[in-house]
């Protein structure tokens, strides 16, 4: 957790609702591993930390419970969620691929000149956060809007329910920056090879460049999480 005189990594809420920003600021200190996978998150400690009451505080960790970040437990209040196991890992893929792939499908058959644009400007962003050092977060968030893009971009309310749904799951098994990081290696190739696809007006080809890529974050992230299963608890942050 961040210390409170660390004044030069506490991020201020900003003018939007303080329980929204506060839960903006505790999604990236979970995900980039400055609150640690297991610990404690005590609600007096952040109010201090931030700078806030504890009432938006304790309406954002009800926000991350529900995502599956955040876990709270009777009489001891609330804690970070443990990292996935690696059979947790490999579900997530696969419901991943059964969701996103057709999805990939249909916003190619449904493709407007705005949508291309959009996923064109979405991977030229993240070709530059590629090659700057210390912009995992801002890397991060533009990966997950290439794939908001195109789930919103199947047009169909169900399917992107389901993505939705496994979305915040997808935060958490980034739950240390060391677990998903490797993405950014690949990622962006592998991004442009659906754009690609989709471009060309093939769906099957969307399809098939879905599932290779989810197959592709699948290998590294266990890969990932065998790493940080060889840290002893508690040295995670050694691995940044």
């Amino acid at each position: 957790m961040i210390p409170p005189n660390d004044t030069a990594r506490v991020r201020l809420p900003s003018r939007q609702s303080l329980a929204d920003s506060i839960y903006e600021i505790l999604l990236d200190q979970l995900i980039e591993g400055e609150i640690q996978a297991g610990s404690a998150m005590n609600i007096e400690s952040l109010s201090r930390d931030l700078g806030v009451s504890p009432t938006p505080i304790r309406e954002a960790l009800a926000r991350l419970e529900a995502t599956g970040l955040v876990e709270r437990e009777a009489l001891r209040g609330y804690r970070a969620a443990p990292l996935f196991t690696m059979d947790q890992l490999l579900q997530l893929m696969d419901a991943r691929a059964i969701v996103e792939a057709p999805g990939a499908r249909l916003a190619c058959s449904n493709a407007t000149a705005p949508f291309l644009a959009a996923l064109r400007d979405n991977l030229s962003r993240m070709r530059l956060l590629e090659r700057e050092a210390g912009r995992y977060g801002l890397y991060r968030k533009a990966d997950e809007e290439f794939h908001d893009l195109i789930a919103q971009q199947a047009n169909n309310p169900f399917l992107f329910r389901a993505y939705k749904s496994l979305e915040a799951h997808v935060q958490r098994f980034r739950l240390f920056g060391a677990v998903g990081r490797s993405d950014v290696n690949h990622a962006v190739a592998e991004h442009a090879m659906i754009l690609e696809a989709i471009v060309s007006g093939d769906a099957d080809k969307s399809y098939e460049a879905m599932t290779e890529h989810i197959g592709s974050v699948r290998a590294r992230a266990l890969n990932d999480r065998a790493t940080v299963s060889d840290v002893p608890y508690g040295h995670e942050k050694d691995l940044h």
